[in-house]
This record gives C-alpha cells, sequence and structure tokens, in this order.
C-alpha cells in the first residue's frame, strides 16, 4: 500500500472526521462563551467592583522605567514584570462556564444514551422447563379434584 493510499485511508476514517468536527466546533464554541464572559457577565462583575475595564487589573512587581506609561500593554512590551491577575480571573471564569456547559451536554448525551439502550429480551425458556411446567400444572389441577 502506497504512502498516499494509507494516508487517505487514516484521514477518511469516521473517527478522524469526528475528531476535526469537534475541534472546529469547539473552537467555535469556545469564542462563544469569551464573548459571553467579555461581553455579558464581566461588565457585570466590573460595575460591582467599580472597575470598568476587568482585563487590565494588574500589579506591577519591578520598577517601572522612566518614560514608560503605566498602562498594561505599555509595561508588557517594556519588559516590567506584571501580575496580571484580572485576566487570569476572565479566562477562569471562561473556562469554568465552558467545563460546566460541556457537563451540561455529556450529561444530556449520557441520559439518552440510557434511554434509547434496547430493553433487555425476554429470554427464551427451553422447551424441557416448558414441558415440566405444563405437568406440575396438570398435577396441580389432579390433586385439587
Amino acid at each position: 500500500m502506497s504512502f498516499g493510499s494509507e494516508f487517505k485511508e487514516f484521514a477518511l476514517k469516521g473517527n478522524v472526521v469526528d475528531l476535526a468536527v469537534g475541534v472546529i466546533i469547539g473552537a467555535a464554541f469556545g469564542k462563544i462563551v469569551d464573548s459571553v464572559v467579555g461581553d455579558l457577565i464581566m461588565p457585570v462583575i466590573s460595575s460591582v467592583i467599580g472597575k470598568i475595564d476587568f482585563s487590565s487589573m494588574y500589579f506591577v512587581l519591578g520598577r517601572i522605567p522612566a518614560g514608560v506609561e503605566n498602562t498594561l500593554p505599555t509595561l508588557k512590551k517594556a519588559g516590567v514584570p506584571v501580575l496580571a491577575y484580572g485576566n487570569f480571573i476572565t479566562v477562569a471564569i471562561n473556562f469554568v462556564i465552558l467545563a460546566f456547559i460541556i457537563f451540561i451536554m455529556v450529561k444530556q448525551i449520557n441520559r439518552h444514551k440510557r434511554e434509547a439502550a434496547p430493553a433487555p429480551a425476554d429470554p427464551v425458556t427451553p422447551e424441557d422447563i416448558l414441558l415440566l411446567r405444563e405437568i406440575r400444572d396438570e398435577l396441580k389441577s389432579k390433586q385439587g379434584n
């Protein structure tokens, strides 16, 4: 088998295609969650805390050189050590929301799998057992007379 045909067989297997679709959908879903957090949740949290831009919350860990503006992008560009905890909190909230949504989805999928599982078929009773039952029932009916 040639390398090209072997690769084609591998790439077109169902698992690889399913994985590719999952990664693409996951990336798009991640963007949706980023937007929910950045555009809906963080502004509410920021209004409660009193900060307008939550992602720009940071502590400067080093000395700021002369002439460098005290903003997160310029400090990072100047190489000043900065603890950007606001961005970390935003990413952590993204993760928690995404993990919760995936948990709900997996839970629902598993519930549907359990519901869709076929009921076990009634075991077929062997013929000799059926005959023995008939004999037993017949004997019971004769004893009662």
